[in-house]
This record gives C-alpha cells, structure tokens and sequence, in this order.
C-alpha cells in the first residue's frame, strides 16, 4: 500500500501530546480522602466505568487517526510492470501549395496527404509530434504534442490558400528545424511532403538540409504525384486550370541522404500510405518504462472506521459515561 499524500501521516504525532494530556489531567482528578491506612481498599477492584472512560478516550484517539490516514490517501497497485515503448520527436512538413490540388490522387493530392497523415498520426501514439505547412511561405502550425486529436484536428484544418502560393521546400524545412529543436527525444525527425520544385522561399533546401544534418535531425522526402500536366482546382472550386508539374526528386533525394533519412516517391493513394508504412516501421526508438497497471483508492474504510470509532464514543459518552453537573 502506497499514499498519495504521505507528509500528513506526520498529523498522527498529535496523538502524543493527547496522550500525555489525558495522563496528566486524571493523574489529579479523582477526589481524595486522608486515612491512616489504605490496606482495607487495596484489594477492591478497578470499577468497570473506569475502563470505559479509558476506552472511550481511546475511541477518540482512533478517530482522529483514521481520519489522518485517509486524508494521506492510501492506494493500492495491482503491480508494477516494466514495458519497451517506442517513442521520438516528429514534425509533418506538409505543402499546401496549389498544384496540391491535382486530381491524380483521389479526391486530390491535398486531401490523400491529409487523410494518410492523419492515420499516421494516430498510430504513433508515444510520439511527441507537430505540424508545418507551406506554399510560397511556412507556417508553423502545432507545435510537438502528445495531444493526438488536436493534431489531427489541426491536420484536417488546414486548407490550400491559407498561404501565398509557390513552393518554398527550403523555408519549409527551416520552419519544421526550428520547431523540433526544442523536442528532448534523442531522436528527431522530419517528414517532409511536397509535390514541386523549390521556387520560392528565402533559405535554399541544401542550406536547410546542412542545418538538419548539424542538429541530428533525419528528414524523410516525399515527393507526391505524377510529373506532366495536371488539373488543379483554385481554393473555392469555381474554376479549374491546367498547368505542368515536376517534382525535384534530385533536391529532395540530395536533402534525405545528407540528414540521414530516406527519399520516397509516391505516384497514388496506396503508394503514399506504403510510404507513410515504412516510415512507421522506420523511425522508433525503443525506451523502458515502468508503468502501474490499475490504482485503487483505500482511503474510504479509514473514514468509515474513523466515524464508527467517534459514533460510539459519542454513544459512550452520553449513556453510560453521563455526567451530571
């Protein structure tokens, strides 16, 4: 047995100076009478009322005992076991950027990323993990959290045109560096999506690979799409153009072999959560933890104890212990 407040055991010492009270107050209370000799009354016996004056006193210590122990919350584990989880810092670096909406994925890239994201997330339930975005500029989104439905809330949130367009990788990356550095898992790493060529943005992505690569943070690359000419839908579904893309595989292969991570590419829906897969499997890191598996609260019986022991001093007290003034 365990107590959540262990400190206020230290109130049972009050039952010390009580004792002592209570000796020293019936040391002197009984009346008394001179005689010449107390031979004739050595032998009569202690009367019963004396002993239940004694025990009523002691009633009255058990009661503020119990009541001491519950308030120091007494608990009961089932047991302690040790278990091996596996846990480290991940930021999504997701592009929001307009060509994003391209129909080759169904419904559209955006929406697959979203949707397969979303479902990693959900599995990496031991993860301290947040979320950047970016188009022709980067946010930062959610910071690193073990709050799983707010991140995807937040995931699920986040639409195209929340950004100017383009597609800054660099600035991307940069942001998702910043926001992971303060993470104090050994393991830190980055989950970069896009479907573009840099074209935008203030830090080039070598530079912001470089700085990866000097903090010990591993970037996964997922270039997303086909290359050649897509249909992309603006932002509110009101028109919808035809434009060329190419994703810089070069760049980004260039970004996850300098850090320590891996490039994938992902042509459709089921290749993206292949990938999203293998990087589940990819990045863990096994800890031990020592985990309580149920907690009981005791403190209950101390309390009804403490009550029956003060009810029948009460009952003691003005029955058979009454005095009359």
């Amino acid at each position: 047995m365990m107590f959540k407040n262990p400190g206020l055991l230290w109130l049972l010492l009050i039952l010390l100076p009580l004792i002592a009270w209570y000796i020293w107050k019936h040391r002197n209370a009984n009346p008394s009478l001179g005689i010449s000799t107390v031979s004739p009354v050595m032998k009569l016996p202690v009367t019963w009322k004396v002993v239940a004056m004694h025990f009523a006193f002691a009633l009255q210590l058990l009661a503020i005992a119990g009541l001491i122990v519950a308030l120091a919350r007494p608990q009961t584990h089932d047991h302690l076991r040790t278990s091996r989880i596996e846990g480290t810092d991940i930021i999504l670096a997701l592009d929001i950027s307009g060509s994003m909406s391209a129909r080759d994925f169904k419904p559209t890239r955006f929406a697959a990323a979203k949707e397969v994201a979303s479902k990693f997330v959900s599995q990496r339930a031991n993860d301290n993990m947040g979320l950047v975005v970016f188009a022709g500029e980067s946010l930062s989104l959610m910071p690193l959290t073990t709050d799983r439905a707010a991140l995807m809330n937040a995931i699920q949130q986040v639409e195209m045109g929340d950004l100017n367009d383009g597609t800054a990788i660099g600035d991307g990356l940069t942001s998702a560096i910043n926001r992971i550095a303060s993470g104090k898992a050994k393991s830190k790493s980055i989950i970069l999506l896009t479907d573009g060529t840099n074209n935008a943005g203030d830090v080039p992505p070598s530079t912001a690979a470089q700085i990866a690569k000097q903090k010990g943070i591993k970037v996964y690359t997922i270039g997303v799409g086909t290359n050649g000419s897509i249909q992309i839908t603006d932002p509110y579904g009101f028109s919808t153009t035809t434009m060329e893309t190419k994703i810089d595989e070069q760049s980004l292969k260039q970004i996850a072999n300098a850090t320590g991570g891996k490039f994938f590419r992902a042509k459709d829906e089921k290749m993206l959560r292949q990938v999203f897969d293998e990087i589940d499997s990819l990045e863990k890191t096994v800890l031990d933890v020592d985990r309580y598996t149920t907690t009981d609260e005791n403190f209950m019986p101390w309390v009804i104890f403490s009550l029956c022991a003060f009810g029948l001093y009460l009952l003691m007290r003005y029955t058979v212990l009454r005095r009359i003034p």
